[in-house]
């Protein structure tokens, strides 16, 4: 796999992947006396989640590409008065993942925002993509906030963002 900068000809592949995922477990937001704390619970039938198309991931725009096939994309910028890489966007091709295509692309990105002197990675995921979470806190990100407003008025109302951050 290839690890690059997106090219303008690779945009049209990248809105055309498939970022939809399925899961049986989502994840409650219990308050306890140190803070927050994320409980998983069983979701019969299970969930299974389409985004609504975006056709600008916005940002920097890094791709998994097995020749002129992009298989994955992660999107992000750089945040630069608290030194912060924001990643908007992981999405790798359902017939490509658990094959660390996700990890790589993050790596990647991550080692951009240190070369831009970023001293922290930043994302957000919803209480329900518990694929993600899991993925995420593999790749050493750890929940650092909620917001409990976040998707009011969105197809995600009743979801809690949670915030999730890696040292660089």
């Amino acid at each position: 796999m290839d690890l690059r900068r997106a090219r303008p000809a690779d945009l049209d592949q990248v809105a055309a992947l498939d970022d939809s995922f399925t899961t049986d477990t989502a994840l409650d937001v219990v308050v306890t006396a140190e803070g927050f704390a994320l409980r998983p619970t069983t979701v019969d039938p299970p969930l299974h989640k389409v985004f609504p198309p975006d056709d600008d991931p916005g940002g920097t725009v890094f791709v998994a590409a097995d020749g002129p096939r992009v298989r994955g994309f992660v999107s992000v910028h750089l945040e630069d008065w608290h030194r912060r890489l924001v990643i908007g966007q992981v999405t790798v091709a359902p017939d490509y993942r658990g094959r660390g295509i996700g990890r790589a692309l993050v790596d990647h990105a991550c080692a951009h925002g240190r070369e831009h002197g970023a001293l922290t990675a930043w994302l957000e995921t919803s209480s329900v993509n518990v694929p993600a979470v899991r993925a995420y806190e593999r790749m050493g990100f750890a929940l650092c906030g909620l917001d409990t407003t976040f998707y009011r008025g969105t197809p995600a109302e009743g979801e809690i963002a949670l915030f999730f951050a890696r040292d660089l």
